[in-house]
């Protein structure tokens, strides 16, 4: 599952317009990214597509954050501008952290979005994805787990007509 795989599925089930998407990039005051609309577009391109843009982890982070900004508000106090370094690498833990953050899910509210997508996992399991990366009982999330907690908050989000 790439970034942008990610990225389209994250903006399908909160329904984002590409114009909403887009002021998301802006709303974290720590990110320096800069997303135009056309530039947005292309990382929302097929990967076969001629205009199509990977989206990296940078960007997608700034998304992320730009989400939690939308859906809890800033932190007080705002944290400081950064620029990520050039290296910088986000691990689908680290999505999934920043998806729980922005929905202000419990455990049982990560649990229940993952059964709803088709993922079953114990609290230790959940709790093991959310450790740091060198704790003993640290496991790394893997992209079936995303791709389903993102379908089971689809289907939270975006319930199926009747």
């Amino acid at each position: 599952m790439t970034n942008n795989d990610i990225l389209r599925r994250i903006r399908y089930a909160f329904d984002f317009s590409n114009k909403d998407a887009v002021a998301l990039f802006k709303l974290d005051p720590s990110s320096q990214l800069e997303m135009t609309q056309a530039s947005f577009l292309q990382r929302l391109a097929k990967d076969d597509d001629d205009d199509f843009v990977a989206c990296s982890d940078a960007e997608l982070a700034a998304f992320l954050d730009g989400l939690i900004v939308s859906k809890r508000g800033l932190r007080e106090p705002a944290p400081e501008p950064a620029t990520k370094p050039a290296d910088f690498r986000m691990s689908k833990n680290d999505i999934l952290k920043k998806l729980r953050i922005a929905m202000s899910f419990r455990e049982q509210e990560m649990l229940a979005t993952l059964e709803q997508g088709g993922t079953v996992l114990s609290k230790s399991e959940l709790g093991a994805l959310f450790r740091n990366p060198g704790h003993k009982h640290y496991r790394a999330c893997g992209g079936q787990v995303l791709r389903n907690f993102i379908k089971g908050l689809t289907a939270q989000l975006r319930p199926a007509a009747d």
